[in-house]
């Protein structure tokens, strides 16, 4: 029988939230496990469409997105790679006065948050972006956000965390976790015993189970985003694109390379996995085609999907669990979360070593849907716990 690996922290789900708070916690000096049931940074993280944006985030999410946002330019210094990081801009389209009126509404609401967004008309559009066609209202340009490569973002984490000193454990899904006096113990693999005094539930959309198991369920279900890539064209895209409203969203890497989205894909027997279906990819290039004429003509090279967990609200869960000490949750991120995955990281990281984070993270509390339906039925709800002092 294997030894007991004793560790400060154990990470359950090796994505990018699970592996930058890897990152950050071996920099912090803290011993880390980071566990995955298949390769860190496969799922979500890695087969997302590769967006870096601020911009149509929930209000309370910007705080978190704002920190996210100043590490993405230090990539290369953090995880040894730039992962085709692009501070491109990303332009919101409106395809209707209903929707314009929504862009102007956000950009009222954030106005004091720090996104410098832009309002354009249609005129001054078809000006600046000649290749965008269709029926355009208008839309919002937020500057500073961009695009970047999750297939080597994602991964690069993982690495440096390895290389810093993390326990990076792959194909070692785990079976069991229980709170005991001393810590957490944790079983994993065919014979991995791990014990820690802290865990970080990362394990997005498998989640829900672990957080059931310490009296926390939440309404977190899958979702399928499905993507397209096209041959290499002449690069014409200069904007990270996205619409109001959905069903588009689309960029343009160095290659040439158009990165399209907007459908979902269906699960597979095994619901752990999925696949595009050819209705969603028809439907998504005719969408990208009526937009950007350069694509009318364009092959598409590859399909795709993958698993991701959503919340019923779409704001993701984040903080301590109430129930049980040092159990720390991290999910649900519901499509959006590849910008702000390196930020959660560091909070992650800070509410091992502080108890809190300097970034307000209230909001994403894993009993707000308990305090719902709490609320109607009257009576206080108690202050949550937190962490146990270290032995």
């Amino acid at each position: 029988m294997s030894p007991t690996l004793l560790r400060d922290v154990a990470i359950i789900g090796g994505g990018l939230v699970g592996s930058s708070a890897a990152l950050a916690l071996r920099r912090m000096g803290f011993s880390v496990v980071l566990l995955d049931k298949g390769f860190c940074g496969a799922q979500a993280s890695g087969v997302n469409y590769g967006g870096v944006r601020r911009q149509g985030r929930p209000p309370e999410q910007i705080a978190l997105s704002q920190r996210a946002h100043a590490i993405w330019p230090r990539l290369n210094e953090i995880i040894g790679i730039d992962g085709e990081f692009v501070r491109s801009g990303h332009l919101k389209l409106a395809r209707t006065e209903v929707e314009m009126a929504s862009l102007e509404a956000y950009a009222a609401r954030v106005a004091e948050l720090g996104l410098d967004l832009e309002l354009i008309g249609s005129n001054q559009l078809r000006e600046r972006f000649p290749w965008i066609a269709g029926n355009v209202t208008g839309a919002s340009l937020c500057p500073g956000d961009g695009h970047a490569n999750p297939r080597l973002v994602s991964a690069a984490f993982a690495h440096a965390a390895r290389l810093a000193g993390a326990d990076v454990l792959e194909h070692t899904p785990v079976s069991h976790v229980e709170k005991a006096p001393d810590g957490f113990y944790l079983s994993a693999g065919s014979a991995t015993q791990i014990k820690a005094q802290f865990v970080i539930n990362s394990a997005g959309a498998w989640a829900g189970p672990f957080a059931e198991a310490f009296g926390e369920p939440v309404p977190l279900n899958r979702i399928y985003p499905s993507m397209i890539v096209t041959e290499p064209l002449n690069v014409f895209m200069d904007v990270n694109i996205g619409a109001e409203g959905g069903g588009i969203y689309a960029r343009q890497v160095e290659r040439g390379n158009c990165i399209v989205g907007g459908m979902r894909g269906e699960p597979l027997a095994a619901s752990d996995f999925s696949r595009p279906t050819g209705s969603g990819a028809v439907t998504i290039m005719n969408r990208a085609a009526a937009l950007f004429p350069p694509l009318r003509h364009a092959y598409a090279i590859r399909f795709w999907s993958g698993t991701e967990g959503e919340m019923a609200d779409r704001n993701p869960v984040i903080g301590f669990s109430r129930t049980t000490p040092n159990l720390i949750h991290a999910f649900g991120f519901s499509g959006a979360g590849f910008q702000i995955a390196p930020g959660v990281g560091e909070v992650l990281a800070e509410l091992v070593r502080d108890g809190e984070s300097r970034t307000p993270i209230q909001a994403f509390a894993i009993d707000r849907f308990a305090r719902t339906a709490q609320s109607s039925r009257a009576g206080s709800v108690p202050e949550p716990i937190k962490r146990e002092t270290a032995q």
